[in-house]
């Protein structure tokens, strides 16, 4: 097509591309979080232009992916402005340049006693907050390697260190519309879904903008699920182990793929009968021996005792942004008169344990469509009882859903953002009127979801 009749065709489109570009500009460059009124608005009218742009142009697949990648290089010399996060990172990738185990040093330890360990020390501590840096970083060995390549290209200034780590989640995301695509192809559904993730405000915001790299744990998800799907099973393991190592959270997904590898159809046979063990603990053995090979350079008895003890305060301590919990933490003051986290968040770590393990056994995936949304399922009820549930953690469900016929994810990215008026106050307590708004609306979808009829095809595309 001619630049005369793109620029005729498209130029509706173009004006809407171009005010999301002004929109982000401001969002990155000219925003805090305090300023909770221009927060919301900002992002209101970035998904209203969002959902337009996709509406409009989801048959130009170029089009889509040139101005998605043009909003992410509008964040590139931006400080994040909506969370402290990236300070530790820098922390920590320096630390390791040092010569210093992560795992086994707190910044305050240092700090407290006047020790400056690393270039931008103090300026560094500060960011990062006394929260943050009282703790033991908790960001798996592959995240850890994103880090010190930040270190080893701009050891000394950390505008430099943030530009580092953004090109890394943006390479990640050209990743995630690679195999995304492709991934779709094969299920034969429209290209355009991916860019329900890849254009996401939501996405763009607390991904690129404030370096969270959920969207690196996602380039080796959505990779994994495409190897499994072509049933190159070892590989996808070892790739699902690089996404363990850069967080967590696909653990929750291992027993998931207990009725996956099934044995060869056979007369005596029939098929999903029976479970391949020998491919199952291969697989699973695969996974588990990359990630600690991953995780041995760090590996000592008090590495693993200061490991395991950040990550229990997720579930014993911190709270934020829940939705079941808080009903129960209320109960529980009524009952005692004292906040019960250490036994509730116990209790629902428990309850999702067994919830997936549940449909693990249970559930029977005929096909890596149904498997993610199993996932998406699960991981969806460990977020809606857990004790914390940071806006960017949903990220994970925004990808999942683009491959099914499930739309709260969606709606969910969008009523995140309430959960920043938090910090409108200088004691950064939560309203829990508007906590209880964000999920009555998303509980409300995600039933919706669930109660209607939804055969796997192209449904999310025609209501969208």
């Amino acid at each position: 097509m001619q630049i005369s009749n793109f620029l005729q065709v498209y130029k509706f489109q173009l004006l809407l591309a171009l005010s999301s570009l002004l929109f982000y500009w401001a969002f990155a460059y000219d925003l805090t979080r305090t300023d909770t009124t221009k927060l919301l608005m900002l992002y209101a009218a970035l998904f209203a232009v969002f959902y337009k742009l996709i509406q409009l142009t989801k048959h130009n697949i170029q089009y889509l992916t040139w101005i998605a990648f043009g909003f992410r290089a509008v964040f590139i010399l931006a400080i994040p402005n909506l969370s402290q996060d990236f300070y530790r990172f820098i922390w920590d990738g320096r630390m390791i340049l040092e010569g210093f185990n992560p795992y086994l040093y707190t910044p305050e330890s240092f700090i407290s006693m006047s020790i400056f360990p690393v270039a931008q020390a103090q300026e560094l501590y500060n960011g990062m907050g006394l929260l943050n840096a009282s703790h033991f970083t908790n960001y798996p060995p592959l995240n850890q390697l994103c880090f010190v390549i930040a270190g080893l290209l701009s050891g000394k200034n950390i505008l430099g260190s943030v530009v580092v780590l953004r090109l890394i989640i943006i390479a990640a995301d050209f990743g995630i519309l690679y195999f995304g695509r492709k991934l779709l192809i094969r299920f034969k559904l429209p290209e355009h879904l991916i860019f329900w993730y890849i254009l996401n405000p939501f996405i763009i915001i607390e991904l690129i903008g404030n370096l969270h790299f959920e969207g690196v744990m996602l380039f080796f998800l959505i990779w994994s699920l495409y190897l499994l799907e072509k049933s190159k099973w070892q590989w996808a393991a070892v790739v699902f182990a690089c996404s363990v190592s850069v967080k967590l959270i696909p653990l929750l997904f291992l027993p998931l793929f207990f009725r996956w590898f099934k044995k060869e159809n056979t007369p005596e046979t029939k098929e999903s009968d029976k479970v391949d063990i020998k491919k199952l603990f291969s697989f699973y053995g695969i996974v588990g021996l990359t990630t600690a090979c991953l995780f041995l350079p760090f590996y000592s008895t008090e590495f693993l005792t200061n490991y395991t003890h950040t990550v229990a305060l997720w579930f014993q301590n911190f709270e934020f942004n829940a939705s079941v919990y808080y009903i129960l933490r209320a109960i529980g003051y009524w009952i005692s008169g004292y906040n019960q986290i250490a036994i509730i968040g116990k209790l629902t770590a428990l309850f999702i344990f067994l919830f997936i393990i549940g449909m693990a056994i249970y559930k029977k995936p005929k096909n890596t469509t149904q498997l993610i949304a199993a996932m998406l399922i699960a991981l969806s009820m460990y977020y809606f009882t857990a004790t914390t549930v940071h806006p960017w953690y949903v990220a994970t469900l925004v990808l999942l859903a683009v491959f099914t016929d499930y739309k709260f994810p969606i709606v969910w990215s969008f009523m995140i953002i309430f959960s920043y008026l938090a910090y409108s106050n200088s004691s950064n307590s939560e309203n829990l009127w508007i906590i209880a708004f964000e999920y009555v609306v998303v509980f409300s979808v995600f039933l919706h979801d669930i109660f209607k009829p939804k055969p796997l095809d192209t449904e999310f595309s025609k209501t969208f």
